[in-house]
């Protein structure tokens, strides 16, 4: 059982204390400093197993995952209001200091994407799309060029904001819609979707996730994709954890997970065309679970990442 002894486990506890002692979790130098240390903290590889943590340090985990999220939402209110207040936001969106991040997230998924899929797909799902939409944006302007992308949150204010961003572009405008709604309510427009992105941060615990899954895999079209973002060793305690087992009634195609500053591991799942849980009960999931994690790992999905990069200094600069 992993407990206090563990000396990583002890410093976390500690940005805890700091963080959980804050008088406000929105963007300011102490908040930035406590939280920047404790992701340099949590990034390097660590052999740990946060099912295994004893019941006082879950508790822990799971308090600051959520002062992660608000956190993490408050930041990206604040850049949003001030990317919001040029002519054309989207010619400015490096001044997000983790721009760069999601760059090389939603290459990594794009090209994760593309290796099962038979083309470009026509109609995404981002499910919790925020304030910030920056996957969505990425994947729009240099991976998914002809794509409507419905970006969904429950947060109504997220939403203004976000659409506010895109909509002085003549081409984002038109393929970016938003819609102000809990997943969950959505049914029958599921199947629309070739993909539905679910964020790191929607479902906040294991029973929420699975939750959602169950209602994702209840409305989605037959064959559709389902990528979800989770984490591994030490940075499950910055972001819930989705268990591959957990994705009952779809098929585990392939488990990511990157070892550099890009946080998420990425899940791509595939909606079986059987019954809700013929892929697992079958044993499918578990067998090619590990047979595609073993392949996936020497995967270089950033070795494009130069020219991406180089895309967006050109359109920042034009």
């Amino acid at each position: 059982m992993v407990c206090l002894k563990d000396p990583l486990v002890q410093k976390i506890c500690e940005f805890y204390e700091k963080i959980s002692m804050l008088d406000s979790l929105k963007p300011s130098k102490d908040v930035d400093t406590l939280f920047t240390q404790l992701v340099f903290m949590c990034m390097p590889p660590y052999p740990i197993d946060v099912t295994k943590l004893c019941k006082k340090i879950q508790e822990i985990r799971s308090k600051l995952i959520r002062l992660c999220g608000e956190a993490e939402g408050l930041l990206e209110k604040h850049y949003s209001s001030i990317l919001g207040s040029f002519d054309n936001p989207l010619e400015h969106l490096d001044i997000f200091p983790y721009f760069s991040n999601y760059l090389k997230l939603s290459l990594l998924e794009f090209n994760i994407l593309s290796q099962h899929s038979k083309g470009v797909p026509n109609r995404v799902a981002f499910v919790g799309s925020g304030p910030l939409p920056l996957t969505s944006i990425v994947l729009a302007s240099y991976h998914m060029t002809s794509t409507t992308f419905h970006n969904y949150d429950i947060d109504s204010s997220a939403n203004s904001m976000a659409s506010h961003l895109v909509k002085s572009h003549p081409d984002l405008s038109k393929r970016m819609i938003f819609h102000t709604t809990d997943i969950m309510n959505v049914t029958s427009a599921l199947k629309d979707y070739d993909v539905v992105f679910l964020a790191a941060l929607v479902g906040m615990n294991k029973d929420e996730k699975v939750r959602i899954v169950e209602h994702l895999n209840q409305h989605m079209a037959p064959g559709a994709l389902l990528m979800l973002r989770s984490a591994h060793g030490a940075r499950a305690f910055l972001y819930p954890v989705v268990d591959p087992c957990d994705l009952r009634g779809f098929e585990v195609l392939s488990v990511f997970h990157p070892t550099d500053e890009v946080i998420n591991s990425v899940i791509i799942a595939r909606k079986s065309p059987f019954s809700m849980h013929s892929s697992i009960d079958q044993g499918f999931g578990p067998l090619m679970l590990c047979s595609i994690c073993a392949e996936i790992q020497v995967f270089n999905p950033l070795s494009q990442m130069n020219m991406i990069e180089e895309l967006a200094a050109e359109k920042h600069h034009s």
